[in-house]
């Protein structure tokens, strides 16, 4: 029987988009048909975001690609003033980036295993990837422990994932983390699913050690905040890796801003990467021109990419990266909005 080390010995290595050029790549798919048109396009809508001076861009995630090797590109964008809020499942920022920050690390596995073996190990597992339990269940009371110095009181996501980063400046061992980056750069996370992730696991930790008065996440906290941002932005882009929840959240800051009677366009622009079925409705893989009918997204400007986001996403943003139009943006520091 193979032991834990054998298996947990190749770390996946996070891509590097400032060491390559796809601009030339990404130019020549745009003669090409399918998802490679498909993908220059998207390219070309997230540099136009960029170009814009006063388009707030912000980013959903969901998925594993942080896992998967993508968490630098998502630490670049935010170093380099390429987006300016974020949308996260838990598990991207908890599971992933606030656990690498710690001092852990993914490892390359294979799909082709025997679950039983790695679940008597301890070891979990992303597809091919995979995640030492032990090291999850270190953070999940590293988590506790920020809870327990917070007051008890609800905050929203942002809050508690703004505090991560204030406690990474003090305690990191992965200094070039995502959450630590934005809560350097006033670029606010959200995280509207929270608790479904190690972040939840820490929580519960937390409560049960304070029954009576403790800390709690409040997701229409969440909601009334990123719409304050909305609101603030004016004209904005959405860049989304994945779907689900941060894809519709986002989305969603639209119409709650109409029913709190504040005039706000439409989302001017939108890329989504997915590789979900279009036909069940679903939030993952509505389009975005469905989009439009809710009144969330303008039409005129968006693109849907079906392809692996691992795949065609350090693509685009080397191409965005080199064009270089992100220098001349000013940071819009949205997490400024609120007074924590």
């Amino acid at each position: 029987m193979k032991k834990k080390r054998e298996l947990l010995k190749t770390p996946v290595r996070h891509i590097d988009i400032t060491s390559f050029d796809a601009t030339p790549i990404i130019e020549q798919m745009g003669g090409m048909s399918f998802t490679a048109r498909d993908l220059a396009a998207a390219a070309g809508i997230y540099d136009r975001m960029l170009a814009e001076r006063k388009c707030g861009i912000i980013l959903t995630i969901a998925g594993s690609t942080s896992a998967a090797g993508c968490m630098q590109i998502y630490v670049d964008m935010v170093r380099n003033n390429m987006v300016d809020a974020i949308v996260a499942t838990g598990a991207t920022i908890v599971d992933m980036d606030f656990f690498e920050a710690l001092g852990f690390r993914h490892y390359q596995g294979t799909p082709f295993v025997d679950d039983k073996l790695l679940r008597k190990l301890y070891i979990d597992r992303i597809y091919d990837t995979y995640i030492d339990e032990e090291e999850l269940q270190a953070c999940d009371k590293t988590i506790q422990a920020i809870a327990d110095g917070l007051p008890r009181r609800p905050h929203s996501s942002r809050e508690f994932i703004r505090e991560m980063g204030r406690y990474l400046t003090r305690h990191a061992v992965k200094k070039e983390s995502l959450v630590q980056t934005a809560f350097e750069q006033d670029v606010p996370i959200f995280c509207p699913a929270f608790s479904d992730s190690s972040a939840g696991f820490g929580l519960v930790l937390h409560q049960v050690k304070h029954p009576q008065e403790h800390l709690s996440i409040d997701s229409v906290k969440d909601f009334r905040e990123l719409t304050q941002i909305k609101i603030k932005a004016g004209t904005t882009g959405l860049l989304m890796i994945g779907g689900g929840v941060p894809k519709n959240f986002a989305q969603d800051t639209v119409v709650c801003a109409e029913i709190l009677g504040k005039e706000v366009p439409m989302h001017k622009y939108a890329v989504q990467i997915t590789v979900a079925d279009v036909r069940d409705g679903a939030c993952s893989s509505s389009t975005l021109k469905e989009a439009n009918s809710w009144g969330k997204v303008d039409s005129s400007c968006e693109q849907m990419v079906f392809a692996e986001a691992t795949s065609v996403l350090p693509l685009l943003a080397s191409y965005a990266w080199n064009r270089g139009n992100w220098r001349k943006r000013t940071p819009r520091r949205f997490a400024r909005l609120f007074k924590d």
